[in-house]
C-alpha cells in the first residue's frame, strides 16, 4: 500500500468509528463532532472509558494495537452498563460492530463513575493476561528479542545451541511492515504449523532512531533476503514472505556499504586489504587430515574439533535395532559384503545405546579424514606425532563453485576465491551494462523494485534505457565464521539495509547437543550469562547473578519478617 491507500484507509477506519460511537460521545457529555477527528477522539474515548491517555500511543504501534483494540471495545460498552459475559464475547466476535447495536438500538446510559477493578478472579486474571501479553510484545518487537543459534555457520563463534538476546534498538529497531499478525510468533502459528499474518496490508520500511551504525565485523540478525521456504526440511513451492516474516539469519557483517570486497585464500579482503577479525572471531575452514595409524575420533574430541563424521561398520540390523539407532544417524549405506555403514555426527552412538539394542558395531579409524577447525586447532594437530599431515581444502581463483552468486557463468567464483564486488551504497551511482547486470539485478529488480531488461546490449530499467544505476538504500556482506559450512552472502548476495534485525549481545543460556533430543542436553555453564562482543574469551557473570538473586531473596525474607513484626 502507497501512502494515498493508507490515508484512504485511516479515513474509512475514521468513518467506521465516528458512524458507531457518535451517540456514545454525546451520552457521555462530550460533542459528537469529537468522534470525528482523528487522534483526538482517541484521547477524548480515553477520558470517557476512564483509562490513561497514553493508552493512545499504544493504538498506533503496529501490533500492539491488534492487542489493544479488543480492550477498547470492551472497555467502552461496559463505560454504558453492559457488562454481560455474552456482551463481553459479542463485542470481540463481532470485531467491534457490536458497539453499532448499543449505539443505535439500546437506550443506554454512561457510567462515569464505574470501578476499573474487575468483578471476578477470572476476570482480574484474563486482565492481567493481556496486559502482560501487550508488554511483552512491545519488548519483543521494539527493544529486545530472543534468538537460538540453530546451525553452525558460527560454530566456535556461536555455538549451536546459544540463546541469545538481540537488540532491536542498537541499529534502530524495524517497524512491523506485516500489521495483522500474531503476537510473540514469527511466520507460523505453533502446533497450528500454519501461517500466523495476513499479507496486506503492509507498511512502507521505517525504523526508530538508531544507537549506532552497523561496524565492519559485527556480528548482525538479519532476514534472510532469499527466503521462500515456508516449511524447513519439506519439499514444496516456495513462498513470497513479507520481509519482517521471513526467516532470521545470524552472521558476521563483513562488508559495508561502499566497501570493494574480495576473499582470497578464504580470507576477506576490504579495499585490497585483508581484515583484521576481533579477537572472539574463531574462523574455521575445512582440513584434511592423514596418519598412515588411522585418525581416530577420539584425537579429534580430545583437540577440541567438534565438526566431523563418524563412520561405524554393522552386520545387518533388524528393525528394533534400527529404531533404537534412528535419532544418531545422519546417513547409512549397505556395502557389497552385506554391511551396514553408519554415519553419525561427532557424537557417535552411545554405549548405552549399543548395548541395550545388542549391536555389533566397530567405529572405522580412516587414513584420510576431512575436518572442520580453526587455525589454532589445525597448529595443535600439526605438531601431534600421531598426525602426518594436515592440509586445509582451497577451491584455487578462476575456478566456479556450487551455487556461488550472482550464479552466472561469466563470473567463475567460488567461497575460498571470490570478487572483487562492490557493495552498493545508498545514493550511489555505478555504471550499468550487461556485463555487470548479474551482480545487481536482484537488487534493482526484487529489493528496489523496478523491471529489468535487455535488449541486445543495451539495459532497461522500467522500459527506458539507461547505463547507470542509482541505489535507494544501502547493503552488506554477510558471513559465517565456519568459512566452508555456511550459506552466506557469497550464496545468496547482498542484504538489504531494510532486512537488518539487529545486534546479538548476550548469550543468557547455551545448550549442547540441543537438536539431539532432550535425553542428550548438555548445559555450558561457562556460556551462561556471557557477553557476545568484545575482545578476549567470553566471561560468565552466571555466578553474580545468581548471587545477586540470593541477596534479593534474604533481603526480602527480612523485609517481610520485619513488616509482620510492626
Amino acid at each position: 500500500m502507497d501512502g494515498t491507500a493508507w490515508l484512504l484507509f485511516i479515513l474509512i477506519i475514521q468513518l467506521i468509528h465516528f458512524a458507531g460511537t457518535w451517540k456514545l460521545y454525546v451520552k457521555a457529555g462530550r460533542k459528537a463532532w469529537e468522534a470525528a477527528i482523528p487522534v483526538y477522539n482517541a484521547i477524548v474515548l480515553m477520558k470517557i472509558i476512564g483509562r490513561p491517555g497514553w493508552w493512545v500511543i499504544l493504538l498506533f504501534i503496529p501490533i500492539i494495537n491488534l492487542l489493544m483494540f479488543p480492550v477498547i471495545w470492551v472497555e467502552t460498552i461496559r463505560s454504558f452498563g453492559r457488562t454481560s459475559l455474552l456482551e463481553t464475547w459479542l463485542v470481540i466476535l463481532t470485531l467491534g460492530f457490536y458497539i453499532y447495536y448499543v449505539n443505535y438500538a439500546l437506550d443506554v446510559t454512561y457510567v462515569e463513575d464505574r470501578s476499573l477493578k474487575p468483578k471476578t478472579a477470572l476476570g482480574e486474571w484474563v486482565s492481567s493476561i493481556v496486559f502482560a501479553i501487550v508488554a511483552a510484545t512491545l519488548v519483543h518487537t521494539y527493544f529486545i528479542q530472543p534468538y537460538v543459534i540453530p546451525t553452525g555457520s558460527l560454530e566456535k563463534t556461536l555455538l549451536v545451541g546459544d540463546f541469545l538476546f538481540v537488540s532491536k534498538f542498537h541499529y534502530g529497531a524495524r517497524i512491523p511492515m506485516t500489521t495483522v499478525a500474531a503476537p510473540m510468533v514469527h511466520d507460523t502459528l505453533p502446533v497450528l504449523g500454519i501461517r500466523s499474518y495476513l499479507k496486506k496490508p503492509q507498511l512502507p520500511y521505517m525504523r526508530l532512531p538508531k544507537l549506532q551504525e552497523i561496524k565492519r565485523n559485527d556480528i548482525v540478525v538479519f532476514s534472510w533476503p532469499a527466503d521462500t521456504v515456508r516449511v524447513f526440511f519439506k519439499k514444496e513451492e516456495g513462498v513470497v514472505k513479507p520481509i519482517d516474516k521471513k526467516s532470521n539469519y545470524v552472521k558476521r557483517c563483513v562488508g559495508l556499504p561502499g566497501d570493494s570486497l574480495s576473499v582470497v585464500d578464504g580470507y576477506v579482503h576490504i579495499d585490497g586489504k585483508r581484515t583484521q577479525l576481533p579477537g572472539r572471531a574463531k574462523p574455521q575452514y575445512t582440513y584434511t587430515i592423514y596418519s598412515d595409524k588411522g585418525v581416530s575420533s577420539r584425537l579429534l574430541a580430545e583437540v577440541g574439533i567438534t565438526e566431523f563424521t563418524r563412520k561405524y561398520l554393522s552386520g545387518p540390523l533388524n528393525q528394533a535395532q534400527v529404531v533404537a539407532l534412528s535419532d544418531y544417524l545422519i546417513g547409512a549405506n549397505q556395502t557389497q559384503n552385506g554391511e551396514v555403514e553408519l554415519y553419525t555426527n561427532h557424537y557417535g552412538i552411545p554405549v548405552s545405546v549399543i548395548r541395550k539394542a545388542k549391536l555389533n558395531l566397530r567405529e572405522v579409524t580412516e587414513r584420510e579424514r576431512s575436518v572442520t577447525m580453526t587455525e589454532k586447532e589445525a597448529a595443535a594437530m600439526e605438531t601431534n606425532s600421531a598426525i602426518d599431515s594436515v592440509k586445509r581444502q582451497l577451491e584455487g581463483p578462476g575456478k566456479a563453485g556450487y551455487n556461488i552468486f550472482p550464479q552466472d557463468k561469466a563470473f567463475a567464483w567460488n567461497n575460498d576465491n571470490f570478487g572483487p564486488i562492490y557493495i552498493p551504497e545508498k545514493g550511489k551511482t555505478i555504471n550499468l551494462d550487461v556485463e555487470v547486470l548479474p551482480l545487481y539485478k536482484k537488487i534493482i529488480r526484487d529489493y528496489e523494485h523496478n523491471t529489468v531488461s535487455v535488449n541486445g546490449n543495451q539495459v532497461l530499467i522500467n522500459g527506458n534505457p539507461t547505463n547507470t544505476y542509482t541505489f535507494k538504500q544501502d547493503y552488506y556482506w554477510m558471513m559465517g565464521d565456519n568459512r566452508h559450512r555456511s550459506e552466506d552472502s557469497r550464496t545468496w548476495g547482498y542484504v538489504p539495509a531494510d532486512h537488518i534485525v539487529g545486534k546479538p549481545v548476550f548469550i543468557w543460556m547455551s545448550i549442547e547437543g540441543i537438536n539431539e533430543g532432550i535425553s542428550n542436553w548438555k548445559p555450558r555453564w561457562d556460556r551462561f550469562f556471557t557477553t557476545v562482543g568484545g575482545d578476549g574469551e567470553p566471561r560468565s557473570y552466571f555466578r553474580y547473578f545468581l548471587i545477586a538473586l540470593a541477596g534479593w531473596f534474604v533481603f526480602d525474607y527480612f523485609r517481610k519478617r520485619r513488616k509482620k513484626k510492626q
